[in-house]
């Protein structure tokens, strides 16, 4: 992350950390106590350079055997191993089909899901999972974190199997095997990764608008992932299951939720909504005349889902497409230049500064009755 980054470097050059960076690193990271902050960042360091070190080992095995020289190979192994973990999801393959040609090798496919999982999920998560080793210990955070990914993951992977099973521009073609392998990762890879192994604009409209979803929730708090966050789509989850079940407070796994952190959870959500509407709107007026050449040569206008598409990926930074990117207009691409910004800072510095205008009242309004339904 950039704020850990920044404060490593200052670090190394021998700066020390004041209190105000200190509360600045804690609120984007979702610490409360400062204490052991510094020992946390090293942590976070040492855990990044680990995991892409082993998923540099791991496709470097397969890379050393498509590569004729070692170098070249372990380029390509350390290179995206960095991208993977950190979901950043450029590749440098060269093949000009990026992963897709990998899509039925094993090693390859989830050695890339394993570092984006484990990258979009956070240091925090994973330091509680290795401290508690018991779900019922873990904080609330962690399980709600672990959960909801897990049943993105399995609910992702299920929805994309059976809307491309048939699709034979995408899996129709290939053994079952390697269509629960390509489903399970094209599940994993909207969190905000951006790699793919079967070809994004083949897909179906409607796989398009559930990677949509996917993209718009995103990785962990505190992780390398964009996205709304799956720890405020879990507060928002737990806050409807609270209400359906007549619950007068918000509650997730025997533990209430403070009203902040649901009113915060909402104006996220509801602010990241609004900007995702509003620049669907404008790219569909901007890009009334650009045409996108397909695969196999022919070309069409963007229909609407092409442009949805295409704003909630720069949102997510993400980095998924299904094709239409490089035929914006100018208008269009500076666009969603601004939205990737927005997306990648826009959570992060609205959630911050939520926290720092809260203050405390020392009266109330009376209340009164909204009619909803």
């Amino acid at each position: 992350g950039f704020m850990s980054s920044a404060t490593l470097l200052l670090l190394a050059f021998g700066r020390s950390v004041g209190l105000r960076e200190k509360l600045v690193i804690a609120e984007s990271m979702g610490v409360e106590k400062l204490g052991g902050l510094l020992q946390l960042l090293l942590g976070i360091a040492f855990f990044s350079l680990t995991c892409e070190g082993i998923g540099a080992v791991l496709l470097y095995i397969r890379f050393s055997q498509v590569y004729a020289s070692p170098g070249t190979a372990l380029w390509q192994s350390i290179f995206h191993a960095v991208s993977a973990f950190n979901n950043c999801g450029l590749d440098v393959l060269g093949t000009g089909a990026g992963f897709e040609s990998y899509h039925a090798d094993a090693l390859v496919v989830l050695t890339i899901a394993g570092l984006i999982i484990v990258g979009g999920i956070s240091f925090l998560v994973v330091w509680d999972i290795f401290k508690k080793r018991s779900f019922s210990k873990l904080t609330l955070d962690t399980k709600v974190v672990v959960v909801v990914t897990a049943i993105l993951l399995i609910l992702g992977t299920g929805v994309l199997l059976a809307t491309e099973y048939s699709n034979q521009q995408t899996m129709g073609g290939m053994p079952v095997s390697h269509k629960v392998l390509d489903a399970f990762f094209h599940a994993v890879s909207p969190r905000t990764a951006g790699f793919n192994v079967i070809h994004v604009g083949s897909m179906a409209a409607y796989s398009l608008f559930f990677t949509i979803m996917l993209m718009f929730i995103g990785g962990a708090s505190g992780s390398t992932a964009g996205g709304i966050k799956v720890n405020t789509f879990g507060v928002l989850l737990g806050t409807v299951w609270s209400s359906l079940r007549g619950r007068e407070h918000a509650e997730a796994f025997s533990r209430e939720m403070r009203p902040q952190l649901v009113h915060r959870s909402l104006a996220i959500a509801l602010l990241s909504l609004g900007l995702v509407g509003v620049v669907t709107l404008v790219l569909t007026i901007t890009e009334t005349s650009s045409a996108m050449v397909l695969r196999d040569g022919t070309q069409r206008s963007p229909e609407f889902i092409d442009v949805l598409f295409e704003t909630v990926s720069a949102f997510g930074t993400v980095g998924l497409s299904t094709g239409l990117t490089p035929f914006l207009s100018l208008a269009g691409k500076l666009i969603i230049v601004g939205t990737m910004f927005a997306g990648r800072l826009g959570p992060l510095t609205l959630a911050l500064s939520l926290v720092q205008a809260q203050r405390t009242t020392e009266y109330r309004y009376p209340q009164d009755q909204v009619r909803i339904g």
